[in-house]
């Protein structure tokens, strides 16, 4: 797993890798070829609900797929901002906390 490669460009990868047509994969995940082309292509974001599908389709680990999915979220969010490299260390820091303290408390709900 190459983990500088967007989603889209893994998702292309390993659909070319099983010789398969988009308009197949798109059928397997319900969605529109173009849609499937625009998400290889990264000009659209894949969903989560996509990954037990794929992994299933590509025989690969969710949780490979959903780190190159929720990675490229966050890249694409803080890729604009001079102190990258602070916000992540923030933002794990936060994560820890937050884990944490919902634990404490009993749930987590971030909606």
């Amino acid at each position: 797993m190459n983990t500088k490669q967007s989603f889209g460009e893994y998702l292309r990868k390993l659909r070319e890798d099983q010789n398969l047509p988009i308009r197949k994969v798109a059928s397997k995940l319900d969605i529109d070829p173009s849609t499937l082309g625009k998400i290889e292509r990264g000009e659209r974001s894949a969903n989560k609900e996509m990954i037990p599908l794929l992994a299933e389709l590509f025989e690969v680990e969710e949780k490979t797929l959903g780190l190159i999915l929720f990675s490229d979220k966050v890249a694409y969010q803080i890729i604009e901002e001079e102190n990258t490299n602070e916000i992540l260390k923030v933002a794990e820091e936060k994560i820890k906390y937050l884990k944490n303290k919902n634990l404490k408390q009993g749930s987590l709900d971030l909606k």
